[in-house]
C-alpha cells in the first residue's frame, strides 16, 4: 500500500483544523470563502492573473487578516458604496510604521465591498527586494508602484490604491498625526491617463497604531531601509515591539473625483488637481476625529 502524497496528507490536516475550529470561526472563514467566490478574476491555467494574483492564496491567508478586520482593529467603514464599479483609484492617507492600514483598507473592500473585490496595493521598491515578502505580495495582489504596473492594471478594470505620501507618511512621527505629507504628482497623471474616478480615503486610527518617537535614518540607510522608526515598545521590545496598538479603524469613504486634462501637463497644473483630492481626504479626517470618542472607540 503506497503511502499518502504530501499533498493528500496536507489537504487531510486543513480537514480537521477546519472541523475542530470553533462555529464562529468557522463563519468567519465561510464569509470569506463567499466572498471570494464572487471577485472577478482572469486567471491562466495555473490559476493566476497577468499579474501574479493568486485568488485561492488569498482565500487561503484571509482568515488572520479577517480577524485583525473584525475584533483587534474592529473597523468601521463609512459611505462604502461610494466606490464604483469597474477601474477606481482609492487614494488615501498612510501612516503606522507598518502597513496594516493598507491591509484594512484592502480586507474592506474584499468584506464589505460590492461588488467584493481585491483591491491591488502598490508596494515601494525595496519591498520586491525581500525574501518570501516579495513573492506573498505579488500573490495576494501588489506589484512594485511603477507607473506601467498600476496603469496595466487599471487598463484591465482593477481597483488600485495609492498612498501618496508613501514612506514618509508611514514613518512620520505622532506628532504629525493626521497632518498630510507631501503627496506624490504619479497617481492623478495615471487617473488622467486611464480616465479613471478616484476615491479619497480617510483612514483614522492608523496614525496612532505604532507612535513615532523619532526616525533612525542613518542606521535605516546602514541597513538598506528606507526608515527604522523608534516607537514606545520597539525596538525595545524586540519583534513584539511590532505589534500595533488596537486602536479602532475608521475608513470614511469621499465622493468619487473624476479630473480632466492632459496627463503631460506641468506639475504646477497637476497639483492643483492633487490638491483637491488632498483636501478631501482632510475633510474626512475632519468629520472622523470629530466623531470618534477616543483611540480605541
Amino acid at each position: 500500500m503506497m503511502a499518502d502524497s504530501p499533498e493528500s496528507v496536507l489537504a487531510i490536516a486543513r480537514e480537521v483544523a477546519g472541523v475542530l475550529r470553533p462555529s464562529w470561526l468557522r463563519r468567519l472563514q465561510e464569509r470569506i470563502d463567499a466572498r471570494m467566490a464572487r471577485v472577478p478574476a482572469r486567471l491562466n491555467e495555473y490559476g493566476f492573473d497577468d499579474q501574479g494574483l493568486s485568488p485561492d492564496f488569498v482565500r487561503q491567508n484571509m482568515l488572520p487578516i479577517a480577524l485583525l478586520y473584525e475584533y483587534y482593529f474592529r473597523v468601521r467603514t463609512v459611505n462604502i458604496d461610494r466606490v464604483p464599479r469597474g477601474r477606481v483609484l482609492l487614494v488615501a492617507n498612510h501612516a503606522g510604521q507598518l502597513p496594516f492600514d493598507a491591509m484594512m483598507l484592502s480586507s474592506a473592500m474584499l468584506l464589505e465591498g460590492e461588488p467584493p473585490r481585491i483591491a491591488r496595493g502598490m508596494a515601494e521598491y525595496w519591498v520586491s527586494e525581500l525574501p518570501f515578502v516579495s513573492v506573498a505580495a505579488a500573490r495576494g495582489g501588489a506589484l512594485v508602484g511603477t507607473p506601467k504596473n498600476c496603469a496595466s492594471m487599471l487598463d484591465a478594470g482593477e481597483c488600485v490604491m495609492v498612498f501618496p505620501e508613501g514612506v514618509r507618511g508611514m514613518n512620520k512621527l505622532y506628532e504629525d498625526r493626521y497632518r498630510l505629507m507631501r503627496f506624490g504628482l504619479g497617481f492623478m497623471r495615471l487617473a488622467l491617463e486611464t480616465n479613471t474616478p478616484i476615491v479619497p480615503v480617510s483612514i483614522i486610527g492608523s496614525e496612532e497604531q505604532q507612535p513615532g518617537l523619532a526616525n533612525l535614518s542613518g542606521l535605516a540607510r546602514l541597513f538598506g531601509m528606507p526608515a527604522l522608526p523608534l516607537t514606545p515598545t520597539f525596538p525595545l521590545l524586540g519583534p513584539l515591539g511590532l505589534l500595533p496598538l488596537p486602536v479602532k479603524y475608521h475608513l470614511y469613504f469621499g465622493e468619487p473625483m473624476s479630473f480632466e486634462g492632459d496627463a503631460s501637463e506641468d506639475d504646477a497644473d497637476i497639483e492643483d488637481r492633487v490638491d483637491r483630492v488632498r483636501a478631501a481626504i482632510e475633510e474626512g479626517f475632519e468629520r472622523g476625529l470629530a466623531e470618534r470618542s477616543g483611540i480605541f472607540s
